[in-house]
Formats: structure tokens, C-alpha cells, sequence
């Protein structure tokens, strides 16, 4: 046990190095990619799958994000669930502007994504107007698995650094669409990076 064993037989995937020899940019961006909390901003019906994202089904705690933060400051990753009426954008914007540095947004919805059929004056037809977007979450409401979806996909993107590379080349999000994922009627495995995981 005096050796110090490479990190991937530790458990800790996604580092080519040990802890000697791996470089401190890896280590910092798979710690982030691993315990990120979400502020939620849930404004309709899509919350409502949120939620159920937390609960004891889906278990979103295996992704380091068990914890959702009422608190934009203990918060780096923003989902936006639902639409987004023109008098709450400003509150919105306000959340984001102080939540800490790196952070992320997750549009979760059609509504919040592109105004849904709330075509009207009213709602923002977009929240990309408000904040920048870095994952889009299709569906009326999106499903759990959508949901956890974009939360893996986000991960990937902050533990490559390529999110980081988006937004200092452009300034905006990262602007990544994923397809939704249907519910099914039989449990079916959530999928953990390459290893299935039974939900049920």
C-alpha cells in the first residue's frame, strides 16, 4: 500500500494520472464536474420534474448535486425550469450576476428554452436573452432522464475544459442541445458515464 496506485483503480475516472503526476487543471476540473450545485429556478410545470430528479427515484445525489442551494452564492450550476415572464427576468439576472464564479446554466423545457407556445409579450422567448445557456434540455415537461442528461452533459464539457474554452472565445454559453429522452413505462438504466446503473 505504499505506492501511490494509478487514479482510475481508485474509482476517480476521468484522471490519466496518479496524484503525484496529475496536473492540477485535471484535478480541479474533475472536482468541479463532480460536485456541482444547482441553484433552481423552477417557474412552471418543469419544476415539478425537477423536483423529481431529487427525489429517491433518480437519486441526483449520485452526481455530487444532491444538494440544491437556496443561496445563489453556494451555487454554480442554474436550472431554469419553465418559462421566464418578462417581470421575473430581471430577478433571474440578478441570481445569476451572484452566483460564484465558474458558472453554469442549464435550460430545462421548451418554455424556458424558446417561449413554447407562450408566444405573447408576456414571456421571454428564450431564456439565452436573460443568461447565457450552456445545455438545453428539450421537452414538455423534460423527463428525469432528460433532465440527468443534461446534468452529465454539462459534466463531460466541464471536465474537458471545453466549456471554459466556449465561453472566454465567445462570451456566451456553451450552446449544446441534447435529445430528450422519453418516459418509459418499465424502469430503465440511467446511464453513468459508460456503466448502466439500474433505477427502479
Amino acid at each position: 500500500m505504499g505506492a501511490v496506485q494509478d487514479i482510475l483503480d481508485d474509482g476517480l475516472g476521468g484522471i490519466q494520472h496518479n496524484a503525484l503526476t496529475g496536473k492540477v487543471e485535471d484535478l480541479i476540473r474533475w472536482a468541479r464536474s463532480r460536485s456541482s450545485w444547482g441553484a433552481t429556478f423552477g417557474l412552471a410545470c418543469c419544476a415539478i420534474e425537477m423536483m423529481g430528479t431529487g427525489g429517491s427515484h433518480y437519486d441526483i445525489s449520485r452526481f455530487g448535486m444532491e444538494v440544491f442551494r437556496a443561496s445563489p452564492r453556494q451555487a454554480d450550476v442554474m436550472i431554469v425550469a419553465g418559462r421566464v415572464s418578462q417581470k421575473m427576468a430581471p430577478v433571474l439576472r440578478q441570481v445569476y450576476d451572484q452566483m460564484m464564479e465558474p458558472k453554469w446554466v442549464i435550460s430545462m423545457g421548451v418554455c424556458a428554452s424558446s417561449g413554447g407556445m407562450f408566444n405573447n409579450y408576456a414571456i421571454v422567448q428564450g431564456v439565452d436573452q436573460i443568461v447565457p445557456v450552456d445545455v438545453y434540455a428539450p421537452g414538455c415537461p423534460p423527463t428525469p432522464e432528460t433532465l440527468i442528461h443534461a446534468i452529465e452533459t454539462l459534466h463531460g464539457l466541464i471536465e474537458t475544459g471545453e466549456i471554459m474554452k466556449r465561453r472566454a472565445a465567445s462570451g456566451a454559453g456553451a450552446n449544446v442541445h441534447i435529445t430528450e429522452i422519453p418516459a418509459a413505462v418499465e424502469p430503465t438504466p440511467v446511464l453513468l458515464g459508460n456503466a448502466p446503473a439500474r433505477v427502479g
